[in-house]
């Protein structure tokens, strides 16, 4: 039925293959967003047909089907070498970091297939696809991501949020897993008010999260951040008891190595 339509449309002498409307999606854009597989194979035979066009929003068909999670689409438009797998909107946004954010794990991989995919690529607000997915609670996602070598764990954003600091604080306690098992990891990285993946964590009463950075020899539980306050401080605070005790005993223990 849609190839059947996609003929009947290409027919017509007021319709062209690179046409736009007037919010300048072309009629391979509109055929991806809306996941009509045949019209959009049938357009991509075409070789005046450009699929790397982008509307006034700077989407292309990949991003649209990406965003509507229609993997067959996805899959048609990844086939084409000349197609653009990188391309972003005016938010700076990649069909990757969409479906990253969105949870979608099968259209991830799909894209991680295609090698000129740049993982790392940043939005606006300096948030990457694996920080949109570790801050969105997306396990699969992450580790989909984390299975690529190229993909640095460390970028920070525009406030200086990695993405360790996002699934710290807000308790994502199997993406901190996923997350510390890559050695690379900083642990201890700070944003730009100072506070580490450990300050976080202990203000947001995640005790099993705070225990599992712990874990890691590496964490200095000590830190302040620009308002001089260390971790166990946020706990307090925040009457985190349990995470309080947990730092507390860290932080006798600490102590006792340094005397003897």
């Amino acid at each position: 039925m849609d190839r059947i339509f996609g003929f009947r449309l290409l027919e017509r002498r007021d319709v062209g293959p690179s046409s736009s409307d007037k919010h300048g999606q072309s009629p391979l854009s509109n055929a991806a967003r809306s996941g009509h597989e045949g019209v959009v194979k049938l357009l991509l035979e075409r070789p005046d047909v450009n699929p790397n066009s982008s509307d006034k929003y700077g989407q292309t068909a990949l991003s649209n089907a990406a965003r509507s999670g229609h993997e067959g689409v996805v899959k048609l438009l990844l086939e084409r070498q000349d197609l653009n797998p990188n391309s972003s909107d005016k938010y700076g946004q990649t069909a990757l970091s969409n479906a990253a954010r969105s949870g979608r794990e099968g259209m991830v991989k799909l894209l991680l297939e295609r090698q000129d995919l740049k993982p790392n690529s940043s939005d606006k607000h300096g948030q990457t696809p694996l920080s949109n997915a570790a801050r969105s609670g997306h396990g699969g996602v992450v580790k989909l991501l984390l299975e690529r070598i190229d993909v640095n764990p460390n970028v920070s954003d525009k406030y200086g949020r990695t993405p360790l600091s996002y699934a710290a604080g807000f308790g994502s306690d199997g993406i901190v897993e996923l997350l510390l098992k890559r050695r690379d990891v900083n642990p201890d990285a700070s944003d730009r008010d100072g506070r580490t993946p450990l300050s976080y964590a202990a203000g947001s009463g995640r005790k099993r999260v705070s225990r599992l950075l712990l874990e890691r020899g590496n964490v200095n539980p000590d830190l302040l951040d620009k308002h001089g306050k260390k971790p166990l401080l946020h706990a307090t605070e925040a009457h985190h008891i349990g995470v309080e005790r947990l730092l507390s005993r860290r932080a006798f223990h600490g102590a006792r190595q340094l005397l003897s």
